[in-house]
């Protein structure tokens, strides 16, 4: 079974953490991921940077042009996870933009994302019909989840294809906008959690973007499985450092 698979079936509300590979520094990727493990965190999105990020806000583009000034790519993220499945143990998601992927070969990706340990991915631009009739079969064969996107703008007819076809979880944007932090969710907001806790889907849903305290974490989980922190984690370890990764994690769950 797909290790994300098994962290959904377990009791209790999951905290998934968004970082960006080769940031702050380029050799900093698996010291995050062993750090985020220790703290407890329930599955980790390792961030593809790439050049031209339109869905993410100015957190998490700095970051990511700033990891591809320190020369962060895929040959170099799948050299830095090669053994990483002998230090953690936890889910690991590649989460990014559909053209590094598609530069490097669909199948060649995948093929190293299932030698160096990685679970599934999360490509927010990559079209569901396209992904059914061209890289379903591949993903299979690697023994990956793609996991998809559904925001408040997203037609209940959709959204059912969406929960039909999924594996592992449904990654559920809380707002029509960019990612970045809040310190609150607003009415609209929790009007649509609630209409899609009320749908009854099959699939396990996470709550992403607008995430980044106790308080918006503790809100989403009330409405899904779990949370997905990213911009908010990283404007720590900008300010803190790698060191202090512990705090974040308790800060949130304390």
């Amino acid at each position: 079974m797909n290790r994300i698979d098994k962290k959904l079936n377990k009791e209790g509300k999951l905290l998934s953490i968004y970082f960006t590979a080769g940031y702050p520094s380029l050799n900093d990727t698996k010291e995050i991921i062993v750090k985020l493990e220790e703290s407890g965190v329930d599955m980790i999105e390792i961030g593809l940077p790439f050049s031209d990020p339109l869905a993410d806000g100015p957190t998490i583009q700095d970051s990511s042009s700033e990891a591809i000034k320190n020369g962060m790519n895929s040959n170099v993220l799948f050299d830095q996870l090669k053994d990483i499945r002998s230090r953690v143990s936890i889910p690991l998601i590649i989460m990014g933009y559909f053209n590094p992927i598609l530069q490097y070969g669909v199948k060649a990706f995948c093929k190293k994302c299932s030698e160096v340990g990685i679970d599934g991915l999360i490509i927010p631009d990559l079209p569901i019909n396209y992904f059914e009739a061209n890289y379903k079969s591949i993903f299979k064969e690697y023994g990956l989840h793609n996991m998809f996107l559904i925001a408040p703008q997203t037609s209940e007819e959709r959204i059912r294809h969406i929960d039909k076809i999924s594996n592992g979880f449904i990654y559920m944007v809380s707002s029509s906008s960019v990612t970045g932090s809040k310190n609150s969710f607003d009415s609209d907001q929790l009007a649509y959690f609630s209409n899609i806790k009320e749908m009854n889907l099959s699939s396990k849903r996470i709550i992403g973007f607008g995430v980044g305290n106790k308080e918006t974490f503790n809100t989403a989980v009330g409405y899904s499985k779990g949370a997905i922190i990213g911009s908010a984690f990283i404007k720590h370890l900008k300010l803190k450092g790698i060191s202090s990764i512990d705090e974040f994690i308790k800060s949130i769950r304390k």
